[in-house]
């Protein structure tokens, strides 16, 4: 049996309970060794046979898989994150489905919820968004031209941007013919883990601020109105408003 872990946003208390116990348990741990916190190993069994992936490409994970399997051996594949966001992991599960081999995907903390955490902020507040648009600008792998970041702009929603703080120059070009140069803007490196590092600024001035950190790397975009403080109140505890649980502290009798 495989099971495919997402090992969070790099805390190792944010791995969930779930994922914890099959690490720990597994006979082969194959995880993304740039990216995944060695802490999350700790507990493992003195036996399991700890795998780094990153020297490795899609056939050679597989044969690892397919061989440990075969001997009846547990296998995690332990992927940073919640494994469904950039994680690579359909075209391994299509592999293990041609394979008839059995898995399980156990979700974990996405960087994206741990920064927004670390940034104490809400992505969708009343009257400002209610879209979160989690996305990637075009590099060495294009997007589809429909979901370029200018067109993804032209929406004004509350944007969390994966794989692009190498080119934030380029990036805040994009967003800005659409969004106002005063529009919020926010980076979060490395979120949850010890040496995180958060810039607040604007969509004109945070790549000026983001070089100054040297900031290159593991780190997410944010951009929308949710970052300001200016946003209507709640009707799930406005105490005019009555719902299924809770009748209006006004409601006619």
């Amino acid at each position: 049996m495989l099971y495919f872990i997402g090992a969070g946003a790099g805390d190792p208390e944010l791995l969930t309970i779930k994922g914890k116990r099959i690490i720990d348990s597994s006979d082969v741990i194959i995880y993304t060794g740039s990216l995944v916190n060695k802490d999350l190993f700790n507990d493992i069994k003195k036996s399991a046979e700890l795998i780094n992936s990153a020297y490795l490409n899609l056939d050679e994970v597989l044969k690892i898989i397919f061989e440990s399997n075969e001997k009846g051996l547990s296998i995690a594949r332990v992927h940073t994150g919640d494994p469904s966001m950039y994680g690579a992991i359909r075209e391994q599960m299509v592999a293990l489905d041609m394979a008839g081999i059995e898995y399980e995907v156990i979700p974990g903390v996405s960087s994206v919820f741990a920064g927004a955490a670390a940034l104490k902020r809400e992505f969708t507040l009343p009257g400002i968004t209610q879209t979160l648009i989690l996305t990637r600008m075009a590099g060495r792998t294009p997007v589809p031209e429909s979901e370029s970041i200018e067109n993804l702009a032209k929406i004004q929603a509350s944007m969390a941007i994966f794989l692009s703080i190498a080119s934030i120059d380029e990036l805040t070009k994009k967003l800005m013919t659409s969004y106002s140069e005063d529009t919020p803007a926010a980076v979060v490196y490395k979120a949850s883990w010890e040496d995180q590092k958060i810039i607040i600024s604007t969509l004109k001035n945070i790549a000026k601020e983001v070089k100054e950190a040297d900031i290159n790397k593991t780190a997410l975009v944010y951009v929308g109105r949710f970052l300001a403080d200016e946003f209507e109140l709640s009707k799930l505890y406005d105490k005019n408003f009555s719902h299924e649980f809770r009748e209006a502290k006004n409601a006619w009798r």
